[in-house]
């Protein structure tokens, strides 16, 4: 049975990487194979050591990290694609399969990187005015960063870091409003290099504090079997009903999602098992594939372990975690509910079945199974809840994950197990929670040393087997540090364009070229609109927002999630709490649009994971993916004009919350019927115009509006009632 599980899991591992160009390693040999594992395990041990004893120095910190990330990059990722899919050879130029020159703009990119913290003491006297060696370094870290960007990412993102450092340069060769001043390489260097407004600043400083740990979290907690009892209670709670693999499909990516940040692996892990099943039961090949890419990006705005994105937002609006995933709960909830609307019509118009008793997983013992998995995830959220810090939490849950994953095992525990299981969280929390003065560092490794001598002894004398073992667990760290260099690539590569926006001052006048487009727009449509409907206050922003999200659409053809929701918030967000909108909520709707980013052709990464497993086409797949991401598009309109529905937003009411909860609710049903045709019966292209027309009447603030999308859909509803095929049975009976 743990052959089979690890066979699982490499078969796991291998379609991640073939449809993820982010986790695509090129094929090595020793000794680079041995080098770059224990590298790996070296990042994630450091990251996993600073969250329980203490950050260090920020400047160090984010230096170390950087470096590890960056120079890994170029030795596990080939300068170009044929070169990773082809078989590894030796070479005088090459050393374990890396050629030569790798290993040393690798170094190079080290060594550039790390120079900062080294004259971190002498930097307040050099900010302004570099020396040369400063602009040298700073030169050769720019030119491998994007290098490094382009191998693990594409072309897109270093071309946008480009774009902007153009702008700098060329400042003053531009046309009217976006015209300045302009800066030479040099100063350019100073302020991308040794400031914390460019390559070092909040960015990499998130990815290097709060995502790493979580995303390390994520993977053990699925090693240990989680992932699997939230699939098997997902296929319990919808697997019998109408198109019931499709359906387990949104409510396992929706508790897979609370692991996981990550929409690939999300799609990988529940897809695995949802869309032959899909496939089974009578979806479209496409289809299937298309509903696992949409439930599966909604892993990033899941709390409690959201993406990236929602890390960087405590950094940039200065606000707790907590504040964070309360925001987050309906925004996620939203998501789901709109994947699943359009899934159960398509279900109904379709006539597909459900599971069968046979295909339905036995609850009741996968729970006596592992149920044990549940401890670390209630330990996170109940140290997230109290205030204390996200990487102490990380921590926490990381440690618990190894703790249950080596102590127990799936059948037949004994005493010893679980005596060693509760011993070892007293250790636990006496590491975490007690404050020992001036000694607690050598104290807690004391602690630590001390349950790996447990472990270590209970497997070596008194039998002790877990649920995984060593080998696993030295597995879930490489593969955990492995997430992280395309992230962290692109959090230092983002940093290159908010140090342009920084230095220019180019957000600002953006923002006004969009408040002056969206005052005409609204100008426009106060001709042509009745007076009750909106006031031009109103219109603009609407106008405004609609700007917004169709660009993060568009930047999302190109870049990721968490890309596309930083280069956002520094050009758009401005402008959209220049209008007015609460800052939370702002960055929220960026952050909502971005997650469209994975579903969004032609670069939809999550989408063609999926096709991958479902034998579909890819470009199909995801087009379709994003029709089904668009039946909860209109919700972020609710967020700005309803703060409510974020729970934490300034005004809260639990009134106001009920009547916009209610209006999001009915207006994302009228949308998923009207995309997918079919409410009742089948649907004509009249009904569809007026529901589509409702939906954005109900998901509008006001009553008067509400109303008035409820008299759209009055016509709909009497005519698919009478026409659905319940009522013929009636009739005919």
């Amino acid at each position: 049975m743990t052959e089979a599980r690890e066979r699982d899991m490499r078969d796991l591992q291998e379609l991640e990487e073939k449809f993820d160009p982010e986790m695509r390693f090129r094929p090595t040999l020793p000794p680079a194979s041995v080098i770059v594992k224990w590298l790996l395990v070296i990042l994630s041990g450091f990251h996993y050591y600073t969250a329980g004893f203490g950050l260090l120095r920020e400047t160090t910190h984010r230096g170390v990290h950087l470096a590890f990330v960056l120079g890994l990059i170029f030795l596990v990722f080939a300068a170009f694609k044929s070169d990773a899919d082809t078989t590894v050879s030796k070479s005088r130029l090459s050393i374990g399969g890396v050629p030569l020159v790798d290993w040393l703009l690798g170094l190079a990119c080290a060594a550039s990187v790390m120079y900062i913290p080294y004259v971190f003491d002498d930097l307040a006297f050099r900010v302004g005015n570099p020396d040369t060696l400063d602009v040298v370094m700073g030169s050769i870290l720019f030119i491998t960063l994007l290098e490094a960007t382009r191998r693990s990412m594409g072309w897109p993102l270093p071309l946008i870091a480009l774009g902007f450092t153009a702008y700098a340069l060329a400042g003053p060769y531009f046309p009217g409003l976006l015209k300045h001043a302009g800066a030479s390489w040099s100063q350019m260097i100073n302020h991308q290099y040794l400031t914390s407004q460019g390559i070092y600043g909040v960015a990499v400083g998130v990815v290097a504090t709060y995502v790493f740990h979580f995303v390390l979290f994520g993977v053990l907690a699925t090693r240990i079997g989680l992932g699997q009892l939230f699939l098997d209670i997902a296929s319990t709670v919808a697997g019998r009903y109408a198109g019931g693999p499709a359906k387990v499909s949104v409510f396992g990516s929706a508790m897979f999602g609370m692991l996981s940040g990550s929409s690939v692996a999300n799609a990988v892990t529940v897809g695995s098992l949802t869309i032959p099943a899909m496939i089974r039961v009578g979806y479209r090949r496409e289809f299937a594939g298309a509903v696992e890419a949409a439930s599966s990006t909604g892993g990033q705005i899941t709390p409690p372990v959201l993406g990236a994105a929602a890390f960087l937002m405590v950094e940039f609006l200065n606000v707790s975690y907590q504040t964070i995933i309360a925001a987050a709960i309906v925004p996620a909830f939203m998501h789901f509910f709109g994947v699943f609307m359009q899934v159960h019509f398509e279900a109904k118009r379709y006539g597909l079945r459900g599971l069968t008793d046979e295909e339905m997983p036995k609850l009741r013992e996968s729970f006596v199974q592992r149920w044990p998995t549940l401890i670390p995830l209630v330990l996170l959220i109940t140290i997230l809840v109290s205030g204390r810090t996200p990487y102490l939490a990380a921590f926490t849950g990381i440690t618990s994950c190894m703790i249950v994953g080596l102590t127990t095992t799936v059948w037949g525990n004994r005493s010893t197990n679980w005596l060693l299981l509760v011993v070892l969280h007293v250790l636990l929390a006496l590491v975490a929670f007690v404050d020992w003065g001036s000694d607690g560092e050598t104290i807690k490794l004391g602690f630590l040393a001390l349950g790996v001598a447990l472990i270590w002894a209970g497997q070596k004398w008194l039998g002790v087997i877990g649920r995984i073992d060593n080998a696993v667990l030295l597995e879930a760290f490489e593969t955990g540090a492995k997430y992280a260099l395309a992230v962290g690539a692109a959090a230092a590569t983002v940093g290159i364009v908010i140090g342009v926006v920084t230095l220019t001052g180019v957000g600002f006048k953006i923002s006004f070229i969009i408040t002056g487009w969206a005052q005409m727009i609204a100008a426009f449509l106060m001709d042509w609109l009745p007076a009750f409907m909106a006031d031009a206050k109103s219109l603009t922003l609407l106008a405004a927002l609609f700007m917004t999200g169709i660009v993060c659409i568009l930047m999302g053809c190109g870049i990721p999630t968490t890309a596309n929701y930083i280069i956002m918030v520094t050009v758009a967000a401005p402008t959209l709490v220049q209008l007015g909108v609460e800052p939370l909520v702002a960055h929220f709707f960026v952050f909502y649009y971005g997650v469209l980013a994975d579903i969004t052709p032609p670069v939809a990464l999550a989408a063609y994971a999926a096709a991958g497993m479902a034998g579909s086409d890819p470009f199909k797949t995801g087009n379709m993916a994003f029709r089904l991401g668009l039946a909860k598009a209109l919700v972020p309109f609710v967020f700005v004009f309803s703060p409510s529905l974020l729970l934490v937003a300034k005004g809260f009411t639990w009134a106001d919350f009920a009547i916009t909860f209610t209006g999001c609710v009915l207006g994302i049903v009228a949308l998923a019927a009207a995309l997918s045709g079919y409410l009742m019966a089948e649907m004509k292209r009249w009904e569809r115009t007026l529901c589509a027309l409702g939906a954005l009447c109900l998901i509008a603030p006001g009553l008067k509006i509400s109303l008035l999308g409820v008299a759209f859909m009055l016509p709909v509803l009497i005519h698919q009632w009478t026409m659905s095929p319940s009522r013929k049975r009636a009739t005919l009976a």
